[in-house]
């Protein structure tokens, strides 16, 4: 869709520009707590950007001991980044010998004389470089291979695999994709965004899905890219970048080339009840690498609805967008990598049901016409009435293809199973190509009714969302998370899990892989 064409829902812009600046003042306002503060998280990252992973002789991850150790010398206020490269410089070991010296307690960095910040950080910055160019390569390379390759056409038809096992959702890749799949994503194992660590090596146990590993990405990312090879397309894989781990999944995703995140810290807010605090400032560092990376983001707004009206609160979910679209683009996150969230939820029995979520969607779409918007399919009222079930999937479809959106994450009969068996997903693909096939112009030939019920009800929903915008702005981010604005989940400021993780920046603090990633921009 090009950009600011005449709106078919005859939406006032200049609403829509309000809503927009409301949002700049909400984000710059988080923005400008989250600059003052780091997180282990934070830590742990920037210790696997420099090299260091593998984990000690109890399986704790390396990234771990090294941040716990310095938080223990009080020593992270200044800094992952800082205290290793002074210890390089003083004991010429790289920084995974470091971290595995201080793991075997041969080493302690409060125990050493500290140089000036600029001896120090102009060490370290070719160091800092080459992991910076490594990603870049990585990105090169995706875009290499869709020049080579091409990708299927919009929206990408996305589906799960996620047995708990990695070399069993190899198998279930392959075949998603000999189906027709564009992005194939692995639904992390249940819980995993409540460890305050990332997990080594190839997994085979994960419960309601896979272990999110550096080596698990690695793996998947190599069979995606045989099948591509095989089908003559590139198929974009898909992880889940959120939780206590956020930064450290988004630095091991850069690195093995994935090409899809969840990335939103007021899904693990609401759902997880993650510290909201630590997860916003840890949100800021997963986007900046994720927006060097070229990764499209998924943002969770789609999840609000699952537990509150789909109709009642529509506009919570058009607010959350805007403020999701200031955040990433403060974390450098282009509009053509927000996958903003939005759902086809609304209750079946509502009647003209179908002509309110066709409104919301061309909202979406017209507001956002840049971002890749990712759409997702009715699971709230889904129906064991495989028939119903089956034509509620095809409602959702011909929605997506009617609106143009992006990212299509295929309903399916097996919804709760998030591994659906395979002639259920088969059947969704082949559901959604025949009516992706069939109605491919279809919004360049329907105009809709002025002051219609699509109309009246776009309209109705934007004016609700600039209210709310209105009311966030004058309480900031944190108050109304307090009050429940979102999901109708309320949480404290000190509350949720993780706080214990935010620390204060020391005056040497610097994270150069963050300010090399927003070219030298960092607020």
């Amino acid at each position: 869709m090009e950009e600011r064409m005449k709106s078919k829902l005859d939406l006032d812009f200049r609403k829509v520009e309000r809503a927009r600046k409301l949002a700049v003042s909400i984000a710059d306002g988080v923005q400008n707590f989250v600059a003052g503060r780091t997180t282990v998280s934070v830590e742990r990252a920037v210790c696997r950007l420099m090299g260091i992973d593998g984990v000690d002789s109890y399986g704790v991850p390396l990234p771990n001991v090294v941040v716990e150790h310095l938080a223990s010398r009080n020593l992270l206020q200044e800094g992952a980044s800082y205290c290793i490269a002074n210890a390089m410089m003083k004991t010429g070991l790289s920084p995974q010998r470091i971290a595995e010296e201080i793991s075997a307690g041969r080493l302690d960095l409060l125990s050493m004389s500290y140089g000036g910040e600029e001896e120090v950080y102009g060490f370290l910055d070719p160091l800092a470089q080459r992991a910076v160019e490594k990603v870049r390569d990585r990105r090169s390379e995706r875009e290499a291979l869709i020049d080579r390759l091409a990708e299927g056409p919009r929206p990408y038809l996305y589906v799960i695999v996620a047995t708990g096992n990695i070399y069993e959702d190899v198998v279930q890749a392959r075949a998603a994709v000999s189906q027709g799949a564009d992005i194939v994503a692995v639904i992390r194992s249940t819980g995993q965004s409540l460890l305050d660590y990332v997990p080594y090596g190839p997994t085979t146990e994960g419960f309601g899905g896979t272990y999110a590993t550096q080596e698990n990405f690695r793996i998947m990312r190599a069979a995606l890219d045989e099948m591509g090879e095989k089908v003559g397309k590139y198929i974009r894989l898909c992880n889940y970048c959120s939780g206590l781990c956020m930064p450290e999944i988004a630095a091991m995703g850069a690195m093995e080339r994935l090409d899809v995140m969840l990335n939103d810290a007021l899904y693990g807010i609401l759902f997880r009840d993650i510290n909201m605090q630590r997860t916003l400032i840890d949100q800021f560092f997963s986007r900046v690498i994720n927006g060097f990376a070229g990764v499209i983001i998924n943002t969770g707004e789609d999840n609000y609805l699952t537990t509150a009206d789909a109709y009642q609160e529509a506009h919570t979910v058009l607010a959350s967008q805007f403020i999701n679209e200031r955040l990433a683009l403060i974390a450098g996150i282009p509009e053509e990598q927000m996958g903003l969230g939005h759902a086809f939820e609304m209750d079946p029995d509502i009647e003209n049901g179908f002509l309110y979520e066709l409104a919301q969607a061309q909202m979406s779409r017209e507001i956002f016409p840049r971002a890749p918007l990712k759409y997702m399919p009715p699971t709230k009222f889904m129906t064991g009435n495989i028939f119903k079930g089956y034509v509620q999937n095809a409602l959702f479809n011909v929605v997506s293809i009617w609106t143009n959106q992006g990212i299509q994450l295929l309903g399916m009969l097996t919804e709760a199973i998030h591994t659906p068996f395979m002639g259920d997903r088969y059947l969704a693909i082949e559901n959604a190509k025949y009516i992706f096939n069939n109605m491919r112009a279809l919004g360049e030939e329907v105009v809709f009714k002025k002051d219609g019920i699509i109309h009246a009800r776009a309209n109705q929903v934007l004016d609700q969302a600039l209210e709310l915008l209105a009311e966030i702005e004058e309480d900031g981010l944190f108050r109304a998370l307090e009050r429940g604005v979102f999901a109708g989940v309320r949480r404290p400021v000190e509350g949720g899990k993780g706080l214990p993780g935010v620390v204060l920046k020391g005056e040497r603090y610097r994270n150069p892989f963050l300010e090399k990633m927003l070219g030298g921009y960092c607020r």
